[in-house]
């Protein structure tokens, strides 16, 4: 097998990408502090085509020599914006039919292989900080919770991977 060069690869330019129709995903970052994290969550929207990025809190902002260096352009291509207060941007995706999904442990979460998108429905997916995770603000405002099974001797995941994880399973289940 010979792997593909970039140019074999047929991907969208910025002005393609955002003309294109979007997944019905949008990402929530709730007060992420690590600005490779805060990168690699705009490489993974671009790969699914995601609607829109909502930065809150002490999540930075582009653009930043840090934040580039994992988007590799990304903050071109996806939508963004920052607003301070996580639960005003999940209140306000409220008012506009979008289902909100905090990502986190909780009691009587949803395991994500479990969780069944209905097709039609608009989601906002919120991620949390790297060590407190979701805001308890936060979870309580969103609709329902939404955790990763995992089976191994740590609690947690890297946020990025979470992201990886949650936007792939989405993204197959919505299509």
């Amino acid at each position: 097998m010979r792997k593909l060069a970039n140019s074999e690869l047929h991907r969208l330019d910025v002005d393609e990408y955002k003309a294109a129709d979007k997944t019905p995903l949008i990402v929530v970052l709730d007060n992420i502090r690590s600005l490779n994290n805060i990168g690699s969550v705009f490489r993974t929207a671009d790969a699914f085509l995601i609607e829109k990025i909502y930065l809150c809190g002490i999540t930075a902002t582009p653009p930043h020599k840090d934040i580039h260096k994992t988007a590799l352009g990304a903050t071109e291509s996806v939508n963004w914006e920052y607003i301070e207060k996580t639960t005003d941007v999940i209140e306000h995706l409220k008012t506009q039919g979008i289902i909100t999904l905090a990502i986190e442990q909780t009691e009587h979460a949803t395991m994500l292989n479990k969780f069944q998108p209905d097709k039609g429905c608009t989601y906002a997916v919120v991620f949390g900080n790297e060590v407190k995770g979701v805001s308890q603000k936060a979870v309580n405002a969103c609709d329902k919770v939404i955790e990763i099974p995992q089976y191994g001797t740590k609690h947690s995941l890297n946020i990025s991977v979470s992201t990886g994880i949650v936007l792939w399973d989405l993204f197959c289940k919505l299509q």
